[in-house]
């Protein structure tokens, strides 16, 4: 038995960094459910978030809660070099994650941290000219995907975007999508008003991105007909969207993210365009922009001896505990299991929401995740755009926010 919307609350997905916000939620027989949409992501972490870890542990045994943040704090003010990690947290928890990381001298990262590099370094270098959601939703015409396309990880992107069905169809009468170096999102066939195709890779994607940004700007190279053809295409369009997927970029993306930027300068002397990277999501892009208005300063960044450094190469997650160069582990994870806390010897720290497991060394805190059993904001992906998130169930559960104002109180107390 389906839930009806008349028993339904309205909500904000938090699972995916699109947070979407027309839909609700309702208790149906194996907890809540879904309402208005049918989106694989958010059906299967409500699923998983069907029931809560409420207990504390400490080395794998059950602790109280004031017994586990002594012991989390004791770990984190001991540490010579500590990283906090993962970062699934929102604006709330961000905001008492900074005094702590600040406390400890920690490095940040978040689990996301490879991806919203491409992005983050193409944006210091050169500045970036991007769009928001509704924006494309309402007036782009052409709309080329880089690589495949993102309904995978973010599976209501065609609805958002205004390639929806029934009411929720586009808003542009005629709209061009096409695919660079995939074949064409197969639910995009047959629509109405939707004209898919793809373009084959030249190369790499960075040759084909950069060949592209030169057949744009006129210049004289060998270019492929299909590539010389849609330079055309969006030299004349009303507003053309260049959109990509951040975490599905190779290593080295940056370079692919500055050829588009410069794409998308060009076209803007003549015509609309504008880029649209989609990414950001666990709370990565909400705890970096908190990151810099607090200090300046992005994610991958250490509050040290010598003040405040950005060090966005050194200081990536993995590496650094490849590397042995750090000693504890702060790891944030209040949305997902995805990706798992890092194995290994190193003392760790995990706040986790339903669904963590807990490290068979260190400390586990059991926190709310925001949306379902706490409230709290998250950026969505576009960047500009903030929501609030309400909770829609009471699991007894401290927030992040909660557990780091603590944690903080008692590593200063344990320092002085």
């Amino acid at each position: 038995m389906s839930p009806t919307p008349s028993a339904a609350t309205p909500w904000t997905c938090p699972f995916c960094p699109l947070l979407c916000d027309g839909y609700a939620l309702a208790q149906g027989p194996d907890g809540l459910a879904l309402v208005g949409s049918d989106c694989p992501r958010a059906a299967a972490s409500l699923a998983r978030c069907a029931s809560a870890t409420v207990t504390p542990t400490i080395d794998g045994q059950p602790a109280s809660a004031d017994a586990a943040l002594d012991a989390a704090a004791r770990l984190l003010a001991a540490a010579r070099q500590p990283l906090f990690g993962g970062l699934g947290t929102d604006v709330d928890g961000a905001r008492a994650l900074y005094p702590l990381a600040c406390a400890t001298g920690a490095i940040s990262d978040a689990a996301g941290g490879e991806a919203l590099l491409h992005t983050l370094r193409a944006l210091q270098d050169r500045g970036q000219f991007t769009t928001t959601l509704a924006e494309v939703r309402n007036r782009a015409d052409l709309i080329v995907c880089i690589g495949e396309s993102p309904r995978e990880n973010l599976p209501e992107i065609w609805r958002r975007l205004g390639v929806g069905r029934g009411d929720d169809e586009r808003l542009v009468a005629q709209r061009e999508i096409v695919f660079i170096g995939a074949p064409a999102d197969p639910v995009l066939a047959g629509r109405a008003g939707i004209d898919a195709s793809s373009v084959p890779l030249q190369g790499d994607l960075f040759d084909t991105v950069a060949l592209l940004a030169a057949c744009i700007a006129q210049r004289r190279v060998a270019a492929p007909p299909a590539i010389a053809a849609l330079a055309e295409r969006l030299r004349a369009a009303r507003y053309a969207v260049l959109m990509f997927e951040s975490k599905r970029l190779p290593a080295q993306g940056t370079l692919i993210v500055e050829a588009l930027n410069q794409a998308v300068a060009t076209l803007n002397r003549s015509t609309r365009a504008a880029l649209l990277p989609l990414g950001g999501g666990d709370g990565a892009s909400s705890v970096n922009q908190t990151w810099t208005w607090l200090s300046g300063l992005p994610l991958r960044s250490r509050a040290g001896p010598l003040g405040l450094e950005h060090e966005p190469l050194r200081y990536g997650a993995q590496a650094l505990i490849d590397d042995g160069a750090v000693d504890a582990l702060l790891w944030v994870a209040s949305f997902g299991t995805e990706p798992p806390c890092p194995p290994g010897a190193l003392p760790t720290v995990v706040l986790g929401g339903p669904g963590v497991a807990a490290p068979a060394r260190g400390v586990f805190i059991p926190v709310a995740t925001p949306g379902l059993g706490g409230s709290g904001h998250l950026f969505r992906t576009d960047s500009s755009v903030v929501l609030p998130l309400e909770p829609v169930r009471d699991d007894g559960l401290p927030g992040v926010a909660d557990v780091a104002k603590a944690l903080t109180a008692r590593v200063r107390a344990l320092k002085t």
